[in-house]
């Protein structure tokens, strides 16, 4: 199947060339970084995780929506899905790709890895880390891979993958716990520590990556005769909004407990990300995520807005926005700060950290083009 990527027009191939290009201005990025170290970064002594960390962060609940239409697909035969389907799994590899990828920036020497399986550690969470993240990945590349071959030759999956699918369901909302449980795991981070960090991430993640599932499908649309059907986009939509709601609420659940509390570590952290103490960009980014998180939900809520598809993808570029600030660069930055002694140490992402961070991007959505390009070829082959 691989051989129909290898086909197509000239804007596929121009959208190819230009990730290409992202990523070789990255890989010089990345260079310089392996030459001098972090110290071409913004991390210091105070704030040790940052941007790359921020993208592990909010990539992998993309990567664990993909279970919010495998679930009610296999376990419910809601067949609406049916079109959907592959296209999560694709975008769950894709995000895995940059979650892998961000940790391996973040590391500065990549041979670091090696540590991690020459030396297991179990009773340490980074580790477990590694074992749901390159499981997911093969999970989702034999699934989708699988199904899209079985699809193609007009028959059912062979009854093996059904175990394969009903554990990657359990195995997506590992991911995110895991993922969860690294900061939650850290007792002298006021901001992290707190026992809904899990549900956060999972009811984050569960708007989220749908939401953009939602927004490629709509772009899908636009550039090719792929439709995913109305009611498959209905139903996404619901999902998405039941979900931004529970992620508002959590947020809304630590605010009261950190203000009504009166805990210093609570609240200064929260003082901070929104600028009543020590002014600095990520307030003003916060302040625009809370706005586009209650927009967003002012346009899903009333279903007459919901379905209006001029307004439905907007409503869903501001929720992607919004959870993107407070739970990537919001979340890093204010468990960091103020730091353990009551100090504060700005952090803002250099610009090798930027660059860097769109080669790791350009890779995942560069694999993400080839699999969704062979998943439509074989689509509109079997139709």
């Amino acid at each position: 199947m691989l051989e129909t990527a290898l086909k197509g027009s000239p804007r596929y191939w121009g959208w190819l060339v230009l990730l290409l290009i992202i990523m070789g201005i990255g890989g010089a990025a990345w260079y310089v970084q392996l030459d001098q170290g972090l110290q071409v970064t913004g991390l210091n002594r105070d704030v040790s995780w940052g941007f790359y960390i921020a993208q592990l962060t909010y990539m992998v609940g993309v990567a664990a929506a993909a279970v919010m239409l495998v679930l009610p697909y296999y376990f419910h035969h809601y067949k609406a899905f049916k079109k959907m389907i592959i296209l999560a799994e694709f975008q769950a590899i894709g995000a895995i790709i940059i979650c892998i990828g961000s940790i391996v920036v973040d590391l500065g020497q990549p041979q670091r890895m090696l540590n991690v399986l020459l030396y297991p550690t179990p009773n340490s969470v980074l580790f477990w880390d590694m074992v749901v993240l390159n499981g997911y990945l093969f999970l989702n590349l034999i699934i989708g891979w699988v199904t899209l071959q079985s699809q193609r030759n007009n028959m059912l999956p062979p009854k093996w993958v059904k175990p394969l699918i009903y554990l990657s369901i359990v195995w997506a909302v590992s991911i995110h716990t895991v993922t969860a449980f690294l900061y939650a795991g850290l007792p002298g981070r006021h901001l992290w520590l707190t026992a809904i960090m899990a549900p956060r991430f999972l009811a984050s993640a569960f708007c989220a990556g749908p939401a953009i599932l939602l927004l490629v499908a709509f772009i899908l649309e636009k550039l090719t005769d792929f439709r995913v059907g109305e009611e498959a986009k209905k139903a996404v939509a619901k999902i998405v909004t039941y979900a931004m709601c529970i992620n508002v609420f959590f947020f809304l659940c630590e605010i009261f407990t950190g203000f009504y509390s009166q805990i210093p570590g609570h609240m200064h952290p929260m003082m901070f990300l929104f600028g009543f103490e020590h002014g600095n960009y990520v307030a003003v980014l916060m302040w625009i995520a809370t706005f586009l998180a209650f927009l967003s939900l002012a346009l899903l809520i009333p279903p007459k807005l919901r379905e209006n598809h001029k307004i439905l993808p907007w409503a869903l570029a501001a929720l992607v926005v919004a959870t993107y600030i407070d739970k990537g660069i919001g979340l890093l930055v204010g468990g960091f700060t103020p730091n353990v002694f009551e100090g504060f140490t700005f952090y803002a992402p250099t610009m090798p950290e930027i660059l860097i961070t769109a080669a790791v991007y350009a890779s995942g959505i560069f694999a993400i083009t080839i699999l969704y390009k062979v998943a439509l070829t074989v689509q509109k082959e079997t139709s």
